[in-house]
C-alpha cells in the first residue's frame, strides 16, 4: 500500500457457513465508522448470506442494524453439500477452508492489504481433511514464514488503553507446555513482538511483561525450577542485547496482570502497565483477555508478509441463526486491520 489516498482494501472471510460469521459480518457492515476508511470484499456465499439477512431480520427489532448482501460486493463460492445452521461438518469446514484459500492466495498477489476472517470449526475442517491446528497455521503455511505468532488486542471502552498479549505456545496440550518453551523459542517470540510493536502500533523501545511458568515464577525454586534453570538466564542475556528495551520479568503470571486490568477498568490510578505482554501459554494468556476484552478483543497473527485480523472468539453454534450475536469483536477486528494496514505503510 502505497499512495496516501487509497482506502485500506480488505478481503473478509465469512467462516464456518454453519456459525455467526455470516451474522456478525452483516451486523459489523452496516455501521458506518466501520467502513469509513475501507473497501471490503466477503469471500462467501450470496445465497447463505441472504438467507441469513433474511432470518435475522425476522428476529432483531431493527433490520438497519444489518447490512443487505445485495449492497455487498461478495466473491461467491460454491458449497458443497447441506449446510445446516448451528452444525459444523464437512460441508462447512470444506467451505471455510475454500474461502481462507481464496484470501490468502488474492492477498499474497497484491489485491488486498489485509485479510479479516470470520470464525471457524476445527472440527469442521477436520471432518472435511484439513488437519490444521487452526486458521493461522494455515496462513503461515501458504505465507512461507516460519516465524509467527498470536497476538490479541483489545482497547478498553474505559479508558483507552490498548492491551497486547502474546501467546509463546498456543494450541498444545498443557503437559507438553514446560518441554516445548526454550530460550530459542522464546527469543524468536520476542524478536517478533519488538517488530511488531515498531512496525505496527509505532512503539521503540517498548516496556515488555514476561510472564514466569510456574506459581509465584517458582517461589526461588520451591514450585518449579524453570525460572531458575533457564528463564531468568535467558531474561538477563536478553537485556544485555536489548538495552534500549525495558524487559520485565519473569512476573509471576497472577500478579502479572494486576496493572493490565486496573489500566483497562481505570478504577484507580496506574503507572507504566507495559506496551505489550508474553504469556508463556495459552489460558495463562487468554484467561485474563478475556475476563477485560471478552466481547471487543481481535486476534491478529504477527511475522505474516500482510495484516491479518480476527475476531476473538469462535462459530457460537449454539445461537447461530438467532440474531443476538454480538458483533463488537468483528468490528473491532475490521477496524484493527485498518489502522494496521495504515501504520506498516506510514499512509
Amino acid at each position: 500500500m502505497t499512495n496516501k489516498d487509497k482506502r485500506t482494501q480488505l478481503v473478509l472471510t465469512l467462516g464456518d457457513p454453519a456459525g455467526i460469521g455470516s451474522e456478525v459480518i452483516l451486523k459489523a457492515l452496516a455501521d458506518p465508522e466501520v467502513t469509513q476508511n475501507c473497501d471490503v470484499m466477503v469471500v462467501g456465499n450470496r445465497t447463505l448470506l441472504t438467507k441469513s439477512y433474511e432470518n435475522i431480520s425476522k428476529n432483531i427489532e431493527n433490520s438497519l442494524a444489518l447490512a443487505n448482501p445485495v449492497d455487498l460486493s461478495i466473491v461467491d463460492v460454491p458449497i458443497a453439500g447441506e449446510i445446516i445452521t448451528g452444525v459444523g461438518n464437512a460441508a462447512s469446514g470444506a467451505a471455510s477452508f475454500a474461502y481462507m484459500e481464496y484470501a490468502i492466495s488474492q492477498t499474497l498477489a497484491g489485491e488486498f492489504d489485509a485479510i479479516v476472517t470470520g470464525p471457524i470449526a476445527k472440527s469442521a475442517w477436520k471432518a472435511a481433511g484439513y488437519n490444521y491446528p487452526g486458521q493461522t497455521e494455515l496462513l503461515a503455511e501458504k505465507a512461507g514464514v516460519e516465524r509467527f505468532g498470536m497476538l490479541f488486542v483489545g482497547r478498553s471502552p474505559f479508558t483507552g488503553w490498548i492491551l497486547r498479549a502474546l501467546l509463546a505456545t498456543t494450541h498444545i496440550p498443557l503437559s507438553q507446555v514446560a518441554a516445548t518453551l526454550t530460550p530459542q523459542l522464546l527469543t524468536k517470540k520476542l524478536d517478533l513482538l519488538v517488530e511488531c510493536l515498531e512496525n505496527d502500533f509505532g512503539i521503540k523501545n517498548g516496556r515488555i511483561a514476561i510472564a514466569g511458568l510456574n506459581p509465584h515464577s517458582g517461589e526461588m525454586g520451591q514450585l518449579g525450577t524453570e525460572e531458575i534453570d533457564w528463564l531468568i538466564p535467558w531474561l538477563e542475556s536478553e537485556r544485555q542485547k536489548r538495552p534500549h528495551l525495558q524487559l520485565e520479568g519473569p512476573m509471576p503470571p497472577d500478579t502479572m496482570w494486576v496493572k493490565p486490568g486496573i489500566a483497562w477498568y481505570g478504577n484507580s490510578v496506574i503507572k507504566n502497565p507495559a506496551d505489550a505482554y508474553l504469556a508463556l501459554y495459552h489460558d495463562q494468556g487468554l484467561i485474563p483477555v478475556k475476563l477485560m476484552a471478552f466481547d471487543r478483543a481481535v486476534n491478529t497473527t504477527i511475522g505474516l508478509p500482510f495484516v491479518r485480523t480476527s475476531p476473538d472468539h469462535g462459530t457460537a453454534f449454539d445461537i447461530a441463526g438467532k440474531g443476538i450475536a454480538d458483533a463488537t469483536s468483528m468490528k473491532a477486528a475490521i477496524q484493527l486491520a485498518v489502522e494496521l494496514v495504515k501504520q506498516r505503510y506510514r499512509v
